[in-house]
């Protein structure tokens, strides 16, 4: 389908200058006397109470990890805490107004973030709710160790239960709010709106936009805020996260409820320093960083600096800029000032770092600043003050002592369960749909055309009368992909899709041909050639609650979005503990004809990585039932699929792809042939070279080949490929992958491990040369043809009579190659 907008060129190249508005710096100037008029007397005391519980916290962190000891208390922690000391002003001030629908996410220095969060959380929540989400929390495993001899209200069982669910996690602990598998870095808790932190610098810069996506899609109250710092702005995931946050096409084709800006705060927390390189000076360029904002929009994504040691100034700008997301204009860019006293993490002994400068910020600290403020409006007197600073003091004591306690807070008894942490890789559920609701769609699913024209299709290769059928009458593996993604479009109202080319052209490949006309613009969408953004906000969406497909156009492209494929995708599920599911699938098509750099199979990458479940289909009827289950799941899967065979009508099932649902079990290969001599394994597209070796074989040399089609690499049940070779005696591997570090390798040597007493020859692995792609017209050179199958028959397992050799597996040429590095 055509774009509806026309861009016309008489517009376009009109002279014309850009004109850049003012950005505010530091104009928050207001005194307690005139605040006083929009906060009580307590709440001006909780934000100095919430501002001193974060500082002794983190100080005690500091003393545990620099001396060993705090209060007396002995205790050794070699895991990381990045602290954020001196910045407690501007996290109490950036929770100050959220609510448990308000979403924040942070960066490896996120401890302030969490408990300002969750303390804010606690202080607008009824009792009853609150104890109902501590009791059904693990099923109440935190909330028993705070509970057992406590004597107070809900409200401060919750503060007890706060700091000793985010210290248990940072101590690897259990009974922590991730099981102890988050750590200092990921310490994170849903119920109060504490979503994932990020161990990579600028790692929630686009999964915050995918959680803002799912609010604004899902109809669901509540904005996300996006903490990080202010080095991440040199990351690819915050400039490829800002770019998708700030589309035109929210306010442009978005319709109905759905126009209008992210409800979004990219809040960086700004303290001056990347490490121990100067952000402002030295390793940056922007000086002031709330300039960014001036060159991504108009509207200069409301850009603001604020003074982050005022806690009432970054409440102040928190409040005016919800207000701005209530109406639709977000996102928002908020550069909030501050400052760092301790080190980049307690080894960190700041020798990059004038004595002078961090003085003279001792001598602004936040803390004593804030509370001289009101002590001199009267608000409270020094022995108040007093009183809630030793009262911290002894809460975080009695925190550490419960965090430390073997007996009470145990960490996973890997002895007693080695493989509890494997049992939590994936989540494997089965959900039709996210949520309950009704689908919003723009036609009923039978009348859609491609639906039509689909149901004139043949859906098996050859007709009634055993001839072959012509493609325009053929049903095509894409098209299995397509009847599984539309299907789901109708049953799961989360369900939501975006890539490149996937409205109006109907997917880079013809994929997704006809669901532009059945699916409202919020559900089906253009993103920007950003796919890190692509996936990285998928991840944000999944684990808010949603259902996504998003596409990666080339697989050579997911080197662009690597961290957020092998360093977020698989991660978070696991250590969340199993409290988020990650229902995500990521379709990424491996290229053919365009050379070194749109040619590769990296289906091998995907694979290596722990948390991933990968896919790679060969054939309609594989295609629609695996995608099927990956859409019916709850674990993040790499679909890949070969852009040789989207065309190819089904060969092997009898009766052709079925028009109703179906699910194929992941991780379940397939035999396409069966045979008695030997058994060729093969991954993807190579499927169709292995059948006419197999015709070879049996033709020219009497030999039954067994054909297994992996369709799976992970997880993948060995079984079926064991049995095959205790029958046959004999196994080859083949797929488009370079060969070396492929997939391959790792099923080869897992045979020869189950199998070797059954086997006659090593097992043999035929993959793409270890070159750069070339150009389509000689592929036949790289990609594994039929004569390099018969070849490594014939010199590594068994001769083949009158068999010519062209392309040599022997031991020298395997040595020679490797030699070479090729």
């Amino acid at each position: 389908m055509p774009k509806t907008q026309n861009i016309d060129p008489g517009v376009i190249r009109k002279p014309q200058f850009i004109e850049f508005g003012k950005i505010p710096v530091n104009q928050y100037n207001k005194s307690i006397e005139e605040e006083k008029k929009n906060f009580t007397d307590k709440d001006l005391v909780r934000i100095y109470h919430d501002m001193v519980i974060i500082r002794e916290f983190e100080s005690m962190l500091n003393l545990i990890k620099t001396t060993n000891e705090y209060h007396g208390i002995t205790y050794n922690h070699p895991g990381p805490a990045h602290l954020s000391i001196g910045q407690e002003a501007s996290a109490v001030g950036m929770a100050y107004t959220l609510d448990v629908n308000d979403f924040i996410f942070g960066s490896h220095r996120s401890h302030g973030e969490i408990l300002a969060k969750g303390l804010s959380a606690i202080c607008k929540l009824d009792e009853d709710t609150l104890y109902s989400i501590m009791k059904n929390y693990f099923e109440g495993a935190t909330l028993k160790v705070v509970e057992k001899g406590f004597h107070g209200d809900v409200h401060e069982l919750a503060v007890h239960f706060l700091l000793y669910g985010a210290l248990a996690e940072i101590f690897a602990r259990e009974n922590g709010f991730n099981k102890g598998l988050g750590g200092s870095m990921h310490v994170f808790f849903t119920p109060f709106g504490i979503y994932p932190n990020n161990a990579i610098v600028g790692g929630s810069g686009d999964i915050s936009v995918g959680a803002a996506l799912y609010k604004k899609i899902n109809r669901k109250p509540g904005i996300v805020v996006c903490n990080i710092g202010d080095a991440s702005m040199g990351c690819g995931p915050v400039w490829e996260g800002i770019c998708f946050a700030t589309m035109d096409q929210y306010h442009t084709l978005w319709e109905g409820e759905y126009k209008g800006g992210l409800p979004l705060i990219f809040n960086f927390m700004n303290n001056l320093y990347g490490m121990g390189g100067q952000t402002m000076g030295e390793t940056m360029g922007f000086g002031i960083l709330a300039r960014v904002g001036a060159g991504v929009n108009p509207e200069m994504m409301y850009a603001e600096r604020v003074d982050g040691y005022n806690p009432l100034a970054v409440i102040d700008a928190f409040r005016r800029k919800k207000q701005i997301l209530g109406e639709k204009k977000g996102p928002v860019l908020l550069d909030t000032l501050t400052y760092r006293i301790s080190g980049h993490s307690p080894s960190d002994a700041s020798s990059y770092r004038s004595k002078e400068e961090i003085e003279a910020w001792l001598q602004e600290d936040s803390i004593v600043s804030y509370a001289g403020s009101f002590l001199n409006a009267g608000i409270a007197d020094p022995d108040h003050l007093e009183k809630i600073r030793n009262e911290a003091t002894e809460l975080i004591t009695h925190i550490l002592r419960l965090s430390i306690n073997d007996d009470i807070s145990p960490r996973i008894d890997l002895v007693k369960d080695p493989d509890r942490l494997g049992s939590m890789m994936f989540s494997n559920g089965s959900k039709d749909r996210m949520e309950d609701g009704i689908p919003e769609v723009l036609m009923p699913l039978d009348e859609n055309p491609r639906i039509k024209s689909l149901q004139t299709k043949e859906r098996f290769f050859k007709d009634k009368e055993g001839k072959p059928v012509s493609k325009a009458r053929l049903f095509q593996l894409r098209d299995g992909i397509f009847e599984a993604i539309i299907d789901r479009f109708y049953k799961d109202p989360t369900l939501t899709a975006w890539g490149e080319e996937n409205r109006d052209w109907g997917g880079a490949f013809a994929v997704y041909r006809g669901l532009t006309e059945a699916l409202p613009y919020h559900r089906l969408f253009n993103s920007p050639i950003s796919e890190g953004a692509i996936v990285g906000t998928a991840i944000g969406y999944g684990m808010c609650g949603g259902r996504v497909v998003a596409e990666i156009m080339y697989c050579d492209f997911l080197g662009r979005s690597g961290d957020e494929v092998f360093n977020q995708l698989p991660k978070w599920q696991a250590m969340s503990g199993n409290i988020i599911k990650m229902p995500v699938v990521i379709r990424v098509s491996v290229g053919s004809k365009y050379g070194a750099q749109h040619s590769q199979d990296w289906s091998s990458l995907a694979a290596h990585i722990p948390g991933l479940k990968v896919i790679f289909p060969a054939t309609p009827y594989d295609s629609k039932g695996l995608m099927n289950s990956a859409l019916q799941g709850t674990d993040p899967v790499i679909f890949f699929e070969s852009q040789r065979i989207y065309d190819v009508g089904e060969m092997f099932h009898e009766g052709g792809v079925p028009q109703d649902y179906y699910e194929i079990p992941i991780g379940e290969p397939d035999i396409k042939r069966k045979g008695d001599d030997i058994t060729i394994l093969s991954i993807g597209a190579t499927l169709y070279q292995v059948m006419k070796v197999a015709e070879t074989l049996e033709q020219n040399h009497g030999l039954s080949a067994e054909v297994i089609d992996a369709r799976t690499l992970v997880p993948f049940n060995y079984e079926p490929v064991i049995q095959s070779v205790k029958k046959t005696g004999r196994i080859i591997l083949t797929s488009d992958a370079s060969s070396r570090g492929s997939f391959l390798k790792e099923m080869a040597q897992t045979i020869t491990e189950l199998a070797f007493d059954d086997l006659d020859a090593p097992p043999v692995v035929v993959g793409s040369r270890n070159w750069i792609t070339p150009a389509y017209e000689m592929e036949e050179f790289f990609f594994p043809q039929p004569h390099w199958i018969l070849d490594a028959i014939h010199d590594r397992i068994i001769p083949l009579k009158d068999h010519q050799t062209k392309y040599k597996h022997t031991n020298a040429q395997t040595i020679n190659l490797n030699k070479e590095g090729v």
